[in-house]
């Protein structure tokens, strides 16, 4: 099963249509336990830098994420997750 973070930023309906399409289960989540139990981890995004930081942040999203990818599991950023893997970013004026 594919994990699709949920912390408020992306188009996560038609994400989880994708992957359905092409054959495979994934689930949109917020919950640690879920991402936990996931074989996959999709980390979608939307927008600015800096106001998706703050988001992942405070859904409690980044820390588990990262643990996850820490521990080995696969994890895609996709558009601005991608960029949320970052430590910082000069979008903007620079963001930590």
């Amino acid at each position: 099963m594919i994990a699709i973070i949920d912390y408020g930023v992306g188009n996560l309906s038609s994400l989880n249509c994708s992957i359905a399409k092409v054959g495979h289960e994934s689930v949109v989540t917020s919950d640690p336990l879920v991402i936990e139990k996931a074989d996959k981890i999709l980390l979608p995004g939307v927008g600015a830098f800096e106001d998706a930081a703050v988001k992942l942040r405070n859904s409690g999203m980044a820390d588990v994420v990262l643990s996850q990818a820490d521990k080995g599991k696969p994890l895609l950023g996709i558009c601005l997750g991608m960029q949320m893997l970052l430590c910082s970013s000069t979008e903007l004026g620079l963001t930590d």
